[in-house]
């Protein structure tokens, strides 16, 4: 086993949230089948009418067909983060493979992506005000053992805010081994827990339970739930 110093915590079925940008589309395939045999037939048929099909399914080969998630509410979210990647990486991903990140609460799951956004938005000279909206994803997973990092301090390389390298050899070590994910401290929200899946295969269902709000104006200068109108 990769990495045995670390335990394993066995997880009952939880509920974690994670923030995601409006300007993804959702990808209603995945969702309306149940296995990879009717996905290939469905996704066939559609590409007839939908030249971008390809595009917004993202690139299947870099997940696994036996770890695909195909039918259950909220598919498209889950599959997206596997099959669209960020080449410039994460925390436990160099930018080979994908990984799911879930906060233990909303508030969790915002300040993430508040300090990622700000981080970002920075270095885009050209930005100067501008509203971005978020989905928040309420997502149910299954019973799961997931590689428990919680007891390490806050000075172990894993938990460098800025520093991902040793993190990131951590993640492609575990996804080799198969192990299924990571529960570690949140890093930008005190008393937050996070979780990453290094596979979809745990998740069960995913809903959008609200919207929220980012204003940028020479920084972020608002944060806050939409209200609908």
């Amino acid at each position: 086993m990769i990495h045995p110093e670390i335990p394993r915590t066995v997880l009952t079925p939880i509920t974690g949230y994670r923030l995601l940008h409006t300007k993804y589309p959702a990808i209603y395939v995945f969702e309306d089948v149940a296995t990879p045999e009717e996905f290939d037939v469905l996704y066939d048929i559609q590409k007839l009418t939908n030249p971008r099909l390809t595009q917004e399914v993202g690139n299947l080969n870099l997940l696994p067909r036996e770890e695909w998630v195909l039918g259950i509410r909220g598919a498209h979210y889950a599959m997206a983060a596997f099959t669209h990647i960020n080449p410039d990486g994460s925390r436990f991903s160099n930018g080979d493979f994908g990984v799911y990140y879930l906060g233990d609460s909303p508030e969790t799951a915002l300040a993430e992506v508040v300090y990622h956004c700000q981080r970002y938005w920075r270095n885009v000279p050209e930005l100067k005000f501008e509203r971005f909206e978020y989905r928040c994803l309420e997502t149910e997973l299954g019973g799961s053992s997931f590689a428990d990092i919680t007891g390490l301090p806050d000075t172990h390389p894993w938990y460098h805010p800025t520093d991902y390298s040793a993190p990131q050899q951590l993640g492609a070590s575990l996804r080799v081994a198969g192990e299924t994910g990571i529960t570690y401290r949140s890093v930008r929200h005190r008393e937050g827990l996070c979780w990453a899946l290094l596979t979809p295969k745990t998740i069960t269902s995913i809903i959008q339970t609200s919207l929220h709000q980012i204003i940028w104006d020479k920084g972020i200068v608002s944060v806050g739930l939409v209200t609908p109108t």
